[in-house]
This record gives C-alpha cells, sequence and structure tokens, in this order.
C-alpha cells in the first residue's frame, strides 16, 4: 500500500477577519497550517494513506492542533511531543495592490528546538513509499536542518522516493548558513523537486533568463533552463517542476507549471485566477496533486501536470491552509469544465 510520510512544522495560523489590516483587527480567525502539513491533509483527502511528523508542545494548544489534524484523517501517530510552545504566523489578507503580509512568532517552538536523534526514522518508514519535505523545514534552525538530512538519508537507506519543495522563506533563514550551503546536501538525496518562479534563483542561483516575476507576466519555456540546470546540479533528480504565478494583483493571478522528465518538458494550462479566497498553501496544493498523479496516473505526465495545476487553482478558492477539494472536483477542473457552475 502506498503510504507517504511528510516533515515539517505546523503552526497556530491567525488572521484578521475578512480584508481587515492587522491594525484593525479585534478578533482573529484560527486554524492550523503548514507547508508539510498541508501536503499530507491534501493527499489523505484523495484517499491516499500519510504520516505527519512534528514536534508538538505538551499542552492544551498542542492537543488541538494533533486533533485538527486527525479530523482529516492524517496519521498522527508518530508525532513527538515536547518542547515550549506552537509556532504561530500571523496573516493579512491582501486585495488589488495591497497584497498580503505574514509576521512569523515561531522562535524557539517546539519544532525549531528539535535535535536529530528524537526521531525513530526507521521504525516512521517502515511500510511507507515516499517521503516528503519542503526547503522551510531547514530554515528553521540548525537543528531542524540536522534533523531533515538525518531523514533524507533514512528514507534513502529505505528505498522510499523523496520529494521537496524548494520553498525558499527568506525571513527564517537567520541561524547562521545560507540556503544554498544547507539545501545542496538535502537535495542531492531527493528524486523529484518542486519550486516556484524564484525559488530555484534565491536558493541556487539558477534564474530563468529574461524574467521579470514582478510584471505578472511569464514565459514557461524559459524555465526549461532552470529545470535541466537543477537536474546537471543533482543527478538523482528525475521530475522536476516548476510552478508559474502571474501576479497581476492580490486578487487576480495567473496560474501554471511547467514538469521536466528525464529531459522531456511538458507544459500545463493556465487559469485566470480572478477573485482570490486564500493563497496560502496554494504551491502545496500543487505538490499534493503533483505526488497524487504520479502515484496514480503512471508516465501519463501531462495528466499528472494538469491535475497537480487544477488542484492549486481549486485551493485558491478556499479558506486556510488546506486543500479540501476532492479528486472528482479536480478531475472535472482538469478535464476542461472551468464554469463553475451549480451543482444540484
Amino acid at each position: 500500500m502506498t503510504r507517504v510520510v511528510t516533515f515539517g512544522e505546523i503552526m497556530l495560523r491567525l488572521s484578521p477577519p475578512g480584508y481587515l489590516r492587522f491594525t484593525q483587527a479585534r478578533s482573529f480567525d484560527v486554524v492550523y497550517g503548514g507547508g508539510e502539513s498541508n501536503v499530507a491533509v491534501s493527499l489523505s483527502n484523495y484517499g491516499i494513506e500519510t504520516d505527519f511528523i512534528t514536534r508538538l508542545p505538551k499542552n492544551e494548544i498542542g492537543d488541538a492542533c494533533l486533533n485538527y489534524l486527525r479530523q482529516f484523517g492524517v496519521g498522527t501517530s508518530h508525532i513527538l511531543r515536547g518542547g515550549d510552545r506552537l509556532g504561530i504566523y500571523f496573516l493579512e489578507h491582501g486585495a488589488v495592490q495591497r497584497g498580503s503580509k505574514v509576521i512569523y512568532d515561531r522562535s524557539g517552538s517546539s519544532l525549531a528546538t528539535i535535535q536529530p536523534g528524537m526521531v525513530d526514522w526507521s521504525a516512521i518508514f517502515d511500510g511507507a513509499s515516499w517521503f516528503h519535505w519542503t526547503g522551510i523545514t531547514p530554515a528553521i534552525s540548525e537543528g531542524a536542518a540536522g534533523t531533515c538530512l538525518e531523514a533524507v538519508k533514512a528514507a534513502k537507506s529505505h528505498g522510499l522516493t523523496i520529494s521537496a519543495d524548494l520553498n525558499y522563506r527568506s525571513k527564517l533563514w537567520k541561524w547562521g548558513k545560507r540556503p544554498g550551503e544547507v539545501m545542496e546536501a538535502l537535495v542531492s538525496y531527493c528524486d523529484f523537486a518542486i519550486g516556484n518562479e524564484e525559488d530555484a534563483a534565491k536558493v541556487f542561483g539558477i534564474q530563468a533568463p529574461d524574467t521579470d516575476v514582478t510584471s505578472g507576466k511569464l514565459d514557461a519555456k524559459k524555465y526549461e533552463y532552470v529545470c535541466k540546470s537543477l537536474a546537471d546540479r543533482f543527478p538523482n533528480l528525475k521530475t522536476i517542476a516548476i510552478t508559474l504565478r502571474g501576479s497581476l494583483s492580490a486578487s487576480h493571478n495567473t496560474w501554471s507549471a511547467v514538469l521536466w522528465h528525464k529531459g522531456k518538458m511538458v507544459f500545463g494550462p493556465t487559469y485566470d485566477i480572478t477573485h482570490i479566497v486564500d493563497r496560502v498553501g496554494g504551491g502545496d496544493s500543487f505538490v499534493a496533486g503533483l505526488i497524487y498523479g504520479l502515484l496514480t496516473y503512471g508516465e501519463d505526465f501531462q495528466r499528472t501536470l494538469n491535475f497537480a495545476i487544477a488542484a492549486s487553482a481549486l485551493k485558491h478558492t478556499i479558506f486556510g491552509d488546506f486543500n479540501l477539494a476532492s479528486v472528482s472536483e479536480v478531475e472535472k477542473l482538469s478535464g476542461g469544465d472551468i464554469s463553475g457552475r451549480v451543482s444540484r
């Protein structure tokens, strides 16, 4: 049976209601989320068995977070308990020309204080087939980076397929090493890599020629250079995917992606998302769609890419970090039905 394991930090997310600014807020909407947990929830929602690995404090907030994950069918039996606090992030939803804003409050969190040797990776990977991590985790702390390296080595020795979302976060890399120094060793163990239009440039200095992500217009063909350059640098990589977000405003984006597999480039459709509800977790929903497609559709990489892009387009319509679209809804959209008509 297919079982996917993900590892990273889940946080308490606090957002002013609607489109209020932080300075206007008198209450906050509460959900939980984080890159790797977002992927686990999506896959669980698609019927894939998942285990999410993290570290939560031994208090009622940790309990609430654990219960939140369980309601979506995610495996939580290997989650560690310890540390002083759950990480928090504050999200102010942008609108039109005012971009969204994130403020992190995660220093000294339970996951940030994790150390190599705390997780029994051998037990966790027994019977598993896939391991996924993101560049957010090694950015959090030296201990988290060391534990992540421990995980990819164990996953490789157990024969798991390994995927990584490069996920560059400039506000997190504060513990003393540059992203490329740490990520080089981690990505070398991976079979699949995923990034957005900027990640490869920010982490490894690999930039698509003649591109400007702030213009709102991206040429998908230019990203073949990024994929080939990553593959040359990391010979273990079999498949690379790049998401392409054209940001016309905070409320209006175009969304597409490309996929490279062993020298062959696949281009996906472009969706015009004109009224974004919540874009946080958009990349994670793409990753989950990609993993689902690779596990389900075999060598049909066009179908896999189309599914992943459609899944992420639907996530932009759903509040919270998690993508709660079903397989049938995603397949309906990827099949060409973009009408959004009422289902009766």
